[in-house]
C-alpha cells in the first residue's frame, strides 16, 4: 500500500479535491459518478527541430462566453468610441464658438437669414393665390324656430338638465 499522503501534507488542490470528494459521497452514497476533470494546460510532445523555429501547433478554440455576450462587449465598444467621438466633435464645436466675433456670426447667419426670407415670401404668395374667391347666394325659404324643451331630472344631491333648441 502507498502511504504517501498521510506522511506529507496535500496541497490546496488535492485538498479542495478531497473534500469535494467526501461532500459528494456523504450526499449521494458511494454510487457516486467519478469527477471528469477538465484539462487547464495544453501540452505539445512532438518532437522539437534540432535547429531554426519550432512550428506552430493548432490548440482548439475553447471559450467559455455566448455569443450574445460577445455581441454586448462589441456594440458597447461601438458606442464608446461613438460617444468619443461625438464629444471630441462637441469640443472643436464649442472651442470655435467661443473665439467667435460679431461679424462673423453676422456673415454665418445671413445666408440662412436670406433663405427664411425667401420660403416666407414664396409661402405668402402661394397662399395668396390659392386661397378661393367665394361668392355664397342663399336662395330659398328660411325657418327660425326658436322653441326650447327644457327637461330637468333631480335625485338626492345630482341633477341633469338637458336642453333641446328646435
Amino acid at each position: 500500500m502507498n502511504f504517501d499522503h498521510i506522511t506529507r501534507p496535500l496541497t490546496e488542490d488535492e485538498a479542495k479535491a478531497e473534500a469535494e470528494r467526501i461532500m459528494a459521497r456523504s450526499f449521494y452514497g458511494p454510487q457516486t459518478p467519478p469527477v471528469r476533470h477538465m484539462p487547464t494546460s495544453f501540452r505539445d510532445d512532438t518532437p522539437l527541430p534540432a535547429y531554426g523555429n519550432t512550428p506552430p501547433v493548432h490548440q482548439d478554440d475553447k471559450r467559455i462566453v455566448p455569443a450574445w455576450a460577445a455581441g454586448i462587449a462589441v456594440a458597447s465598444i461601438g458606442v464608446g468610441a461613438g460617444s468619443v467621438g461625438l464629444g471630441c466633435c462637441a469640443w472643436l464645436v464649442l472651442n470655435g464658438l467661443a473665439s467667435v466675433t460679431l461679424n462673423g456670426v453676422l456673415m454665418v447667419t445671413l445666408p440662412f437669414a436670406g433663405f427664411a426670407m425667401a420660403v416666407t415670401a414664396i409661402g405668402g404668395a402661394i397662399s395668396k393665390a390659392r386661397s378661393a374667391v367665394t361668392n355664397n347666394v342663399y336662395e330659398g325659404s328660411v325657418t327660425q324656430n326658436t322653441e326650447i324643451n327644457n327637461t330637468s331630472n333631480q335625485r338626492g344631491i345630482f341633477s341633469r338638465t338637458r336642453n333641446d333648441v328646435r
